[in-house]
């Protein structure tokens, strides 16, 4: 079957709506800030500008601030990653535009 454009009164066909894509963009974006805002304070916060309070915390024999800022930041980008992939997952089913097939495979 062809496809058929309509065309309006101008002789132009309407625009096709993207509104769905700008509101997917809006939550893709909004995600990425809040979750690199957590490791900015993780990693700069608490690795490098509160180093020395922190220090005064000592957990197994290691002054918390140092862990922070050996490893600390590394720890919570590797779990900011898996909850973006997660999030991602369900926006994007949200928005139907899943990688998976109809059975929940990818």
């Amino acid at each position: 079957m062809s496809h058929v454009t309509h065309e309006d009164s101008s002789g132009t066909a309407p625009p096709p709506d993207n509104s769905w894509r700008q509101r997917y963009w809006k939550k893709n974006v909004r995600l990425m800030v809040v979750l690199l805002a957590i490791w900015f304070t993780v990693s700069f916060g608490f690795g490098i500008l509160l180093i020395e309070p922190l220090n005064n915390i000592v957990i197994l024999g290691f002054p918390l601030g140092l862990w922070f800022a050996q490893q600390g930041s590394i720890y919570t980008f590797v779990i900011l990653i898996l909850v973006y992939a997660l999030w991602m997952d369900r926006i994007d089913d949200e928005f139907g535009v899943s990688e998976r097939n109809g059975a929940g495979e990818k």
